[in-house]
Formats: C-alpha cells, structure tokens, sequence
C-alpha cells in the first residue's frame, strides 16, 4: 500500500511538472486568452488515458497503472480519469448515467466554482 502510494505520488509530480510547462510553452506561442494550455492537457491526457487503458491491460501491465494512469496523467490532467468514469459507464451499456455524470460533474463543478468564489468574496469583505 505505502508502494503504490508512493508511485502515484512520484507519477503526480511528473504529471504536474508536465502540466506546468505545456502551459508555459503554449502561452509563450499563443499568447493570453483562451486557455489553450488546459485545452491541450485534457485532450492529450484523455487520449493517453484511452492509449494506456488498452495497452497496459493487454499486455498484461496494469501494475503500472498507479504510476502511469493515477499519477502521471492525475497530475497531467484530472480530466483524464473524469473521461475515463464517463467512458467506462457508456461501454457498460450505462449511456444514461453517463450522459448524467458528465452533466453533474461539469455543471455541478462550475457551481461549485462560483459558489467557492462568492463566498471568499463575502467573507473577506
């Protein structure tokens, strides 16, 4: 347990590391404006995820899948693992809920936002 702890923990830095400067270097090119660095994060992230999930599994790997999948691509991009739940869901023939946890997650998310931010706002008022 303290292993795979660990490995999620050394592949999260990794991850966040890589999110860090895929941002920077796409700032430099694009410039300020749409956030075209966490565009590209999820994108990549989700398709690495897709890439590793069949991989991994067929080749008979999936030990390397807290360092790889929950680490690395964790710390890449959390929407990685959110793909991964919504996909998982539509191939088990569940289309419903995952239609309805994609829009949870996303509505209810950026209400969570908002709420956060309007109650910091209130309260260092």
């Amino acid at each position: 347990m303290l292993n795979t702890a660990f490995q999620v923990a050394l592949g999260g830095a990794f991850g966040a590391t890589l999110r860090y400067l895929s941002g920077v270097a796409i700032f430099k090119l694009m410039g300020p404006g749409f956030p075209l660095g966490v565009l590209f994060v999820n994108i990549l992230g989700s398709g690495i995820m897709g890439a590793l999930l069949v991989f991994l599994g067929q080749r008979g790997m999936s030990h390397l899948n807290p360092f790889l999948m929950t680490g690395v691509l964790g710390g890449f991009t959390t929407f990685s693992a959110f793909s991964l739940e919504a996909f998982t869901l539509y191939e088990r023939g569940a289309v419903g809920q995952a239609a309805l946890y994609v829009g949870l997650s996303v509505g209810l998310s950026l209400m969570a936002l908002v709420a956060g931010v309007n109650l910091m706002r209130w309260a260092l008022t």
